[in-house]
């Protein structure tokens, strides 16, 4: 068997899976002449181009949704089930459907 190669695309979803230096981790990430997506330095996929200023955008929105959830003390915000989620209305519900 021939040996597999390590870099590529795959439908037209690139792949690297070649040890990543240090050098090509920090210029994969920031390429001034591409777009918001560049390829990854290792793995499968697209990650985002931080000197592409929609990139920044995208960060700082989910940023804020992310702090938004946090502060809104959801039930997913906790990362546990509320115990009283019963008596703050929140339960299961039964629905009868007659069939008249």
């Amino acid at each position: 068997m021939g040996d597999k190669p390590s870099s590529g695309e795959i439908l037209g979803i690139p792949y690297n899976f070649e040890r990543p230096s240090l050098g090509r981790l920090l210029s994969s990430y920031w390429q001034p002449g591409k777009g918001m997506l560049v390829e990854k330095p290792f793995g499968i996929g697209y990650t985002l181009n931080l000197a592409n200023w929609r990139s920044w955008l995208v960060l700082a929105v989910a940023g804020g949704l992310y702090y938004q959830q946090q502060q809104s003390g959801g039930p997913d915000a906790s990362g546990g089930h509320d115990e009283d989620a019963a008596d703050d209305g929140d339960g299961p519900v039964e629905v009868i459907v007659d069939d008249d």
